[in-house]
């Protein structure tokens, strides 16, 4: 049920003082809204307020004038509530007040208690302010002070602090095996691949790698556009049955559109480069054993695709979608390069004297190659359509047929064998474009050479994961003739 309020009648104008007319809404001297005037509360209890002494009777509180500001324009000092005379709601003057917090800040500087350290346990905490209260103005774990926990009224903290000296100590010293982070160089990484100290995401494994055995080195990172790398690699060295070395590069690149593709490269590269260790030492002809890598890959690949039973009715079309990978291998075994690959990674030979004629050692497994192989293009043609590098052959469960490519080269002269993913050769297509990004010492170097030619992708835009092994072929001049003979 509502209510109207009957609005109280006025002496006078709030705005002029002048006496309004009965009736009135407005002042008819400054325009001010009569109406606007609250009305008076109706009575109610309330509670006693104690009047201050000094304020009752003919005395009135006085208060102090403010200071005047100087010529700096400094504003006047602020007022404290001791300055001036009153009481508080329980009726004790402002001014004890301001004693008692000024003894309890001379207590907390006695000699006997030193600044933040705990005041010696008693039976039970003291009274709020008193002197047998905790006298810790800033805590940030009672643990260090005996009984501070039970006594100081406040909860123990979940973790220790990260600026005390315990804790740094321990996020110096990671346990043994430990990873240290990579960001604030102190905090150990978790198994989730989390920093304990400041919770930075640590970079995955496979995101960048790098490996030097010797002659041998590879190099393999993510790129800039995908969020995991699903190249591979694997080096190695050996000896043939006369004790002669053998020197082994596998690289691998996972295809995107089927499921792990980084498994399947990782798996591949494992397989091809231990049947190699196994055959070679046997005696098996090295592009035999190039062959026989190839399928102990592929059969490493189709393994994955492998599913328990029931699987089919989860997926149905998983055999469309197997895991699936291209491979690209170079072994050098005495006086011979061999060379094996299935899909569209490639092998390129760069000869020590750049003035010699390069060349590229494979043939991609693509559908450009395979228009300029019918004649229907020409290879800028080609490798122009979209469909350029939809590859034709590839290691998997869903392999139309394996067709594993071989080759044996004698080179007559001291080379650089380059043996890389599209990530790479993308941005050095042709022999020459290759030859040139290489770096003139790699062959002294294959580690930094092959950090500076994923490097040079990576500048290029690093539209893909990038991996890259080198070989320098070490061989006396033979003569003229072309830079690689096929055997």
């Amino acid at each position: 049920m509502s209510q109207s309020h009957q609005q109280p009648a006025l002496s006078q104008c709030p705005g002029c003082a002048e006496p309004p007319a009965a009736g009135d809404l407005f002042c008819g001297v400054c325009g001010y809204d009569l109406s606007a005037v609250p009305g008076r509360p109706g009575d109610r209890p309330t509670m006693a307020i104690t009047v201050p002494p000094a304020a009752s009777g003919s005395e009135a509180v006085r208060w102090p004038a403010a200071a005047e500001t100087d010529s700096s324009d400094m504003p006047a000092p602020v007022h404290r509530p001791s300055d001036l005379p009153g009481t508080d709601s329980g009726g004790r003057p402002l001014a004890e007040q301001e004693k008692e917090q000024e003894q309890e800040k001379e207590q907390v500087q006695e000699p006997g208690v030193a600044a933040g350290q705990g005041a010696p346990a008693g039976p039970g905490p003291g009274p709020v302010g008193g002197a047998e209260s905790s006298a810790v103005p800033v805590r940030h774990d009672d643990r260090a002070v005996p009984g501070g926990a039970e006594h100081s009224g406040d909860f123990a903290l979940a973790a220790p602090d990260p600026r005390t000296a315990e804790h740094a100590a321990a996020a110096a010293a990671p346990a043994a095996g430990g990873k240290v982070c990579v960001a604030c160089r102190s905090g150990r990484v978790d198994p989730d691949g989390y920093c304990e100290n400041c919770g930075h995401a640590q970079p995955r494994e496979r995101d960048h790698m790098e490996q030097e055995l010797g002659s041998v080195a590879a190099v393999s990172d993510r790129g800039l556009r995908h969020h995991r790398n699903e190249d591979s690699f694997a080096v190695s060295s050996t000896a043939l049955p006369d004790g002669s070395p053998a020197v082994v590069a596998i690289v691998c690149d996972g295809v995107s559109s089927a499921s792990r593709p980084d498994e399947a490269s990782a798996a591949a590269a494992n397989a091809a480069n231990e049947s190699l260790l196994e055959s070679l030492p046997r005696g098996t002809h090295p592009q035999q054993a190039m062959h026989e890598a190839i399928v102990a890959a592929s059969e490493a690949v189709n393994a994955l695709a492998q599913e328990p039973a029931g699987a089919m009715e989860h997926d149905a079309h998983r055999h469309q979608n197997a895991p699936a990978c291209t491979l690209v291998g170079a072994v050098m075994a005495g006086e011979l390069l061999i060379v094996g690959w299935v899909g569209d990674s490639r092998v390129y030979w760069v000869p020590e004297d750049r003035s010699r004629p390069t060349a590229r050692l494979t043939e991609d497994d693509s559908w450009a190659a395979q228009m300029v192989a019918a004649g229907l293009m020409n290879e800028a043609e080609a490798y122009a359509d979209e469909r350029a590098h939809a590859i034709t052959g590839w290691l998997g469960a869903d392999a139309y047929e394996l067709e594993p490519h071989t080759a044996a080269f004698k080179p007559d002269r001291p080379g650089l064998v380059v043996v890389c993913t599209d990530g790479l050769w993308n941005y050095a297509e042709s022999a020459e474009e290759m030859a040139a990004a290489v770096p003139a010492d790699a062959q002294e170097h294959p580690l930094r050479g092959a950090q500076v030619l994923v490097g040079h992708a990576l500048d290029g835009g690093g539209h893909d994961n990038v991996t890259v092994a080198l070989l320098p072929f070490a061989v006396r001049p033979q003569g003229a003739g072309s830079a690689c003979e096929t055997v």
